[in-house]
């Protein structure tokens, strides 16, 4: 049995199947992307519009002709008159063979008069039935054209309310970048109030120096400027008490908080004021 070969290409014949489909819905979908229902509606009326001319020349055409056949008419009636006034002439000078040839000619203009009048007949319907469809299309073109513009419209505005939704809504790839840039401007500046924040603690813990302090890096300054502090509220609150219960004058605690605080700061001040000496060299000191 020799199946091999038929079932290679039944197989081949398969995948081609497939691709065409694949390839074919794949373009189906690009198109549908591509396509503008807008662009479409208006090449659908400019085809009309083609038409619509076309079938006007037609009809222009059809009235040529028509207008060719009845002056040719015409002249083959005047031809015709002619002959008749020749023959009867004719017969009044006695030539009756000159009236007979005059009479036959007439006989043949007429019949060509009569097969030009059959034409003339059927390009008068030929342009009549032109005219009303002429007609009949221009109106359906107007139709169309007012349909057209209504669903441009339309789609114009759904397009619009669409794109607003859209951004209102942080769909767009705009609105979703300008979310994302609010957001980290707020996460920087919620780092930098904090970091603001660690700092000041620092300062008033005393681990980092306040450069804009005359007494930055100064501890003993800032314990004194503590103790000094302290008096304050201790004298403070000594006077409320006194003047609350009258148990003490206001001006004698408050001296003598002020006396105890003087005799801890001044030891310091002088301390921290004396000028500090320069080094000296180890041979001046071993000699001296």
């Amino acid at each position: 049995m020799k199946t091999g070969p038929t079932n290679s290409k039944d197989s081949s014949m398969g995948i081609w199947q497939r691709f065409k489909l694949i390839f074919r819905s794949k373009a189906n979908k690009a198109l549908d992307r591509a396509e503008d229902p807008r662009e479409t509606l208006d090449y659908s009326y400019e085809k009309q519009l083609d038409l619509l001319a076309k079938v006007r020349r037609g009809v222009a055409d059809v009235a040529t002709s028509r207008k060719r056949v009845e002056l040719q008419i015409t002249q083959l009636n005047q031809q015709s008159t002619k002959l008749t006034e020749q023959a009867q002439k004719a017969l009044s000078v006695g030539r009756e063979d000159l009236a007979r040839e005059a009479l036959t000619r007439k006989s043949a203009l007429t019949n060509q008069i009569n097969d030009l009048q059959v034409q003339h007949d059927q390009l008068v319907a030929e342009e009549e039935k032109l005219t009303l469809a002429s007609q009949r299309l221009q109106a359906k073109v107007e139709a169309f054209r007012t349909k057209k513009e209504t669903i441009k419209a339309t789609y114009t505005a759904a397009e619009a309310q669409t794109r607003i939704n859209e951004a209102f809504s942080g769909i767009s790839d705009e609105m979703s970048d300008v979310g994302q840039a609010i957001a980290r401007a707020e996460d920087k500046t919620a780092q930098m109030q904090a970091r603001a924040g660690a700092i000041d603690e620092l300062i008033a813990s005393g681990a980092l120096d306040d450069a804009s302090s005359l007494n930055a890096g100064d501890d003993i300054a800032r314990e004194l400027e503590a103790l000094s502090s302290q008096s304050d509220v201790d004298r403070e609150l000594a006077a409320m008490k006194a003047a609350a219960g009258g148990e003490l004058p206001a001006a004698e605690q408050p001296l003598a908080i002020d006396a105890e605080v003087d005799e801890v700061i001044e030891p310091v001040q002088q301390i921290t004021e004396q000028p500090v000496a320069e080094p000296v060299e180890r041979g001046e000191s071993s000699s001296s």
